[in-house]
């Protein structure tokens, strides 16, 4: 799937997404962001933002920057900030694979439902790292490849025909992390189904020791 046909097929979902996809996964969605560790002054970034459900989940003390693809999303996110007075929030149109974005600007990066919705999800994973800073989070809520044989083997066959309505199934996180500085200190599985995964990593490119919010190292683990 092309930028062009995953923009169309976006667009073409903004108008019902609330009442559909956004309603079966807000629960994880909130989950996600309400687990943030959401400091004063932080700035976060989320990536496909889609129709804003997130946004009036963040705190007001930090700054926002939702981008995504699709006009048509990004039409019903900006009535959202409207709605719920979001004045720590900005919205933009861009592409995640190649953002417009200054390198190690941000302390958390959040991506829900991106990473396998993308048709290079290699060159978002690494714009996620250029743009976080070293240290800092990156959040990714996803549904990823199960381990077990017999799923897997029906998930890469249904993928193709997923990727007609916007997303693969046969992405694992392996694959995902492989070769990245990423290093995972959170993992579990979240509704609908426990299919989905939150998935919760340090940015530890230049080598930086990720830190707990209160100084404490933290070593990890999956």
């Amino acid at each position: 799937m092309n930028l062009e046909k995953v923009e169309r097929v976006y667009s073409a979902y903004a108008s019902v997404y609330d009442h559909t996809f956004g309603k079966v996964f807000q629960q994880s969605r909130e989950s996600a962001v309400r687990g943030l560790p959401i400091e004063p002054g932080h700035r976060v970034l989320e990536v496909g933002v889609g129709t804003g459900e997130a946004l009036p989940l963040y705190p007001s003390c930090c700054e926002v920057l939702g981008i995504d693809l699709s006009d048509g999303m990004l039409e019903h996110a900006r009535r959202r900030v409207q709605e719920h007075r979001l004045n720590h929030v900005t919205l933009k149109r861009m592409d995640a694979g190649k953002m417009d974005l200054p390198d190690n600007h941000y302390d958390i990066v959040m991506a829900a439902y991106v990473v396998t919705a993308v048709p290079d999800y290699r060159s978002v994973v690494d714009e996620m790292i250029r743009v976080c800073k070293p240290g800092g989070r990156i959040i990714m809520l996803n549904h990823f490849s199960n381990g077990n044989k017999v799923i897997a083997a029906v998930e890469k066959w249904i993928s193709p025909l997923c990727k007609h309505i916007g997303f693969r199934t046969d992405l694992a996180l392996h694959t995902v992390l492989e070769g990245t500085c990423l290093m995972v200190v959170n993992k579990k599985k979240v509704n609908p189904l426990r299919f989905w995964h939150l998935v919760e990593c340090v940015n530890k490119k230049n080598g930086q020791q990720a830190l707990f919010a209160n100084g404490f190292a933290l070593n990890g683990h999956s």
